[in-house]
């Protein structure tokens, strides 16, 4: 039997998207639900694959790693591009899109020269654009 989203897995799904290490307990009181039926809503979710993990979220600009940059890149060199972006530090998101640049990588730096220095290793792969972030407007959005 399949098990559909409710407004109760939806308010624990909220609840979880909030603060991820929030108790069954504090789930049980801000919902009004025992907490057996609440840890096996949570089971159930995660074994559906709608919770996929938990995680936590570090301010980067205290690890000196606030700048961030979004290079479009266009590459017929797609897996060595897979595998750098899997080896820079630095690359926290990788995307493949559609449009002149095949693919989006997102970059966390300490500074404007750390970006150059990586965009200098992309070369070899290909054309690049750098936009560097002025602002985080939105960023980690709950969607809940």
């Amino acid at each position: 039997m399949q098990h559909h989203i409710d407004d109760i897995d939806h308010k624990i799904m909220k609840l979880l998207q909030h603060d991820a290490r929030i108790t069954i307990s504090q789930i049980s009181k801000e919902i009004s639900m025992s907490q057996p039926s609440v840890k096996e809503r949570i089971t159930k979710l995660e074994e559906r694959g709608i919770i996929s993990g938990y995680s936590t979220v570090f301010n980067l600009r205290e690890m000196n790693r606030g700048t961030t940059t979004f290079i479009l890149i266009k590459t017929e060199h797609c897996q060595e591009l897979v595998e750098f972006c899997r080896e820079a530090k630095e690359v926290t998101d990788l995307f493949r899109i559609s449009g002149e640049f095949n693919y989006l990588i997102k970059v966390q730096t300490g500074s404007v020269e750390e970006i150059a220095e990586l965009q200098d290793s992309l070369v070899k792969l290909g054309p690049s654009k750098s936009h560097i972030c002025m602002k985080n407007i939105l960023e980690n959005r709950v969607l809940l």
